[in-house]
């Protein structure tokens, strides 16, 4: 379960760090919102060391399903959309898909 945790704070640390880019880029916002994203796509990348899983690319495809879930609660929560009943539908589906990826049986060696 402390992968699930790694995985949900690595999420907003990486929506954090593309937003800060978005407000700059997208809404004419100072250069100086990268500063902080910049250190918040590094925290995220640290953060995804921290999972416990045989092969990077496993814990990466887990951590997928847990960065749509994140993505529409920032959705929600930071910009003020309602995400649709088909949005939560599909977050379903992932957060499926991921603990399947990362706990699913492996053929032994």
């Amino acid at each position: 379960m402390l992968n699930y945790l790694w995985f949900i704070i690595a999420a907003f640390c990486e929506i954090g760090g593309c937003y800060a880019f978005w407000m700059w880029l997208r809404m004419d916002r100072s250069p100086l919102w990268l500063v902080p994203g910049m250190l918040s796509l590094a925290v995220f990348a640290l953060l995804l060391t921290r999972v416990e899983a045989a092969y990077a690319g496993r814990a990466y495809a887990a951590y997928g399903g847990i960065y749509v879930a994140a993505s529409l609660f920032w959705l929600a929560i930071i910009e003020r959309s309602r995400p649709l009943l088909s949005d939560w539908l599909g977050v379903a589906l992932c957060v499926v898909g991921a603990s399947v990826i990362l706990f699913g049986p492996r053929a032994s060696a």
